[in-house]
């Protein structure tokens, strides 16, 4: 378990940096990152993510202000009033302090069309369900691995965490709001296998998916810097296969494709990068995980990996290592 340190986003760049800002992958869904900060340990967590972090070294909560404008240039630069805003933290975005007032400036901005979430559910209760919905959220996406406490608990890393109030909460989305809910179970074979069906009849009993699909099962993918749980990790035929069974029992779609969501490929942003160029950059903060530090170049926030010798406020040559969909590391 690593201490932390946080960091308020202000007058730097918010495009390139995986942890915060905006992330455009060249289709119309712009993802939009507040904060980075999330109040479970998921076993599964592919960020590291949460209180039991052993790699993450800092935390970021990013300007509203300033990240509703950064929208709006990513938003123009795209050409099409067809945007969705994709809020989907490398955390838990509920514990964004003006989350209400994130959704509201997305919803008004007049190239969206879709507001859409992810959450852990942990945070949700009606009277933040209800002025979520009147600030224009237009779909959310509920993660929920297991029906059963116990089994809940253990998933999340935390015994705080109430399987029950999540259900509770996404209950009463599905039946009292125009929010539409998607369940999202992330599929851990060898640990909750009996739980997906029963995950797959909670969606359907309840009623998620009034106009995009009701579940999003969620393949587990084992990331470098990410936590590990004891899984013998599943091929893709397999994962498919199981869907499709599925498909036929419930009578229900799980096999997804971007355009069930509306998503399609349009104007990327620009890249400002070539891989392996060597760059000139200003080293600005503490970066997100251990040895990394944050730096700026041509209105770019970029990661630098092996970076515990550098300063902050110094200027350093860089190996530009990864360029796609906007976010930027380099190598000193």
């Amino acid at each position: 378990m690593t201490k932390c340190n946080h960091f308020l986003i202000r007058d730097i760049p918010l495009f390139g940096c995986i942890a915060f800002g905006i992330i455009d992958r060249g289709t119309n869904v712009l993802q939009v990152r507040p904060i980075s900060e999330c109040p479970l340990s998921c076993v599964f967590c592919s960020t590291d993510a949460g209180p039991h972090s052993m790699r993450r070294m800092s935390e970021y909560m990013v300007d509203l202000p300033q990240l509703l404008a950064a929208f709006e240039w990513a938003a123009s630069y795209k050409e099409t009033n067809e945007i969705e805003a994709h809020i989907d933290t490398v955390g838990e975005p509920l514990m964004y302090p003006q989350i209400i007032e994130l959704v509201s400036g997305l919803s008004g901005n007049g190239h969206v069309r879709t507001v859409s979430m992810q959450t852990n559910g942990t945070l949700l209760n009606t009277k933040l369900i209800d002025s979520l919905e009147a600030a224009g959220l237009s779909r959310i996406n509920i993660s929920i691995e297991s029906l059963n406490p116990e089994l809940a608990k253990s998933i999340a890393g935390t015994r705080s965490y109430d399987v029950e109030n999540v259900l509770e909460n996404a209950e009463y989305i599905a039946k009292n709001t125009n929010i539409d809910l998607l369940i999202a179970p992330v599929w851990l074979p060898g640990i909750n296998d009996t739980e997906i069906p029963k995950l797959i009849e909670f969606a359907l009993k309840i009623a998620a998916g009034k106009k995009f699909p009701a579940l999003g099962i969620q393949k587990f993918l084992p990331h470098k810097y990410g936590r590990k749980p004891d899984v013998k990790v599943m091929n893709w035929e397999k994962f498919y296969s199981q869907l499709k069974e599925w498909e036929k029992i419930y009578k229900t779609k799980l096999v997804l494709a971007p355009e069930d969501f509306g998503s399609f490929q349009c104007k990327a942003l620009p890249r400002v990068f070539k891989r392996y160029e060597r760059v000139k950059v200003k080293v600005v903060g503490s970066g997100w995980m251990k040895g990394e530090k944050l730096a700026v170049a041509r209105g770019r926030m970029i990661t630098i990996v092996d970076a515990d010798r550098l300063q902050v406020g110094s200027e350093v040559f860089v190996r530009m290592e990864r360029v796609v969909d906007g976010i930027y590391m380099a190598r000193p």
